[in-house]
């Protein structure tokens, strides 16, 4: 299953993507965490020494060649320029399992914490003024849209702040998001955006509160966020330590029975391949119209091929 982590700048989305991510690893649950963030602390939040740096290479300083090993042999792809974000598989197509084999996990994915971890890259000086963050985050788009991901198996997210994802395809790829927000109303305005984009294409979303100190706090939402609010984290002495690299005697009964509560509602969910697909199809269409048709100068609809049908029935005559 796909989760990610969304809410506005500050809100502790990425503490929360660690946290969650760390539960299900120590669980002996399958997991991957992905940091699709632009600020790119997630490697921190898991364990990472300040002074330490991420040693596996950035999924975006490879997206060509990750382009490559992806189309395989997939003839409607001629080439790795005309390979798109939102280009979906087809015959010929690598699709890949979580932690497999290929190319992919075994250059990009370095444990820490216990965890294994992609991270997108970070926004570097030379982009300013001539890329924007979305097209970093074409690799994960890409990996997405070629994972094909079993029961029990997991992938997490941690995405950019506020809406950002709502400006590609990307929010579509995610059988979960969890909104992460702090009991303030500044926060809460992340929310509204999300559940009404969410909404047009029924994606579901559920809100994590955090940093609640109180009853006040915990009335605050729920008077804002309704049955939207599925768990709530205390203000977390726990989380404080680790930030001030001390250690703690571990992440307190409350907060760890909210973790219990995220992957319940994950595990709970109905993977919908077909839903998937259609996604995939449509804001592909999207994007070639809009602009990239143009970018490539091909007719990137003919991209789509007809007959694919993603999910596990896919593996073994498209792998």
């Amino acid at each position: 299953m796909r989760v990610a982590f969304v809410g506005k700048g500050g809100s502790g989305k990425t503490t929360l993507s660690a946290l969650f991510t760390r539960h299900l690893a120590r669980s002996g649950a399958p997991v991957v965490a992905i940091d699709g963030d632009i600020n790119q602390h997630l490697a921190h939040a898991l364990g990472l020494d300040e002074d330490e740096l991420f040693a596996a290479p950035p999924l975006s300083a490879r997206t060509g060649e990750i382009k490559d090993y992806l189309r395989g042999t997939n003839p409607r792809i001629t080439s790795r320029e005309a390979m798109v974000k939102t280009t979906p598989p087809g015959h010929g197509s690598r699709l890949l399992r979580l932690l497999g084999d290929d190319e992919v996990h075994s250059r990009h994915v370095q444990e820490v914490g216990g965890v294994p971890l992609m991270v997108t890259g970070a926004f570097a000086g030379s982009d300013l003024g001539v890329a924007c963050y979305h097209s970093k985050l074409g690799a994960v788009e890409l990996y997405l849209n070629h994972l094909v991901d079993g029961p029990g198996e997991y992938v997490v997210v941690d995405m950019t702040a506020g809406a950002d994802a709502f400006a590609s395809g990307l929010f579509t790829r995610f059988d979960m998001t969890f909104l992460v927000v702090e009991p303030t109303r500044k926060s809460l305005s992340v929310y509204h955006q999300y559940r009404d984009h969410a909404a047009e294409f029924g994606i579901p979303v559920a809100v994590v509160g955090n940093k609640v100190t109180g009853a006040d706090d915990l009335a605050f939402l729920r008077e804002r966020v309704g049955e939207d609010l599925l768990a709530h984290c205390e203000l977390s002495p726990h989380v404080r330590a680790q930030e001030q690299g001390r250690g703690s005697g571990g992440l307190e009964p409350h907060n760890s029975r909210a973790l219990d509560r995220l992957r319940a509602a994950v595990d709970a969910r109905h993977k919908d391949w077909d839903a998937f697909q259609r996604h995939a199809v449509e804001f592909h269409l999207r994007n070639a119209a809009a602009w990239a048709d143009a970018a490539t100068g091909q007719d990137l609809a003919a991209q789509v091929d007809p007959d694919f049908r993603h999910g596990p029935a896919a593996l073994p005559v498209f792998a």
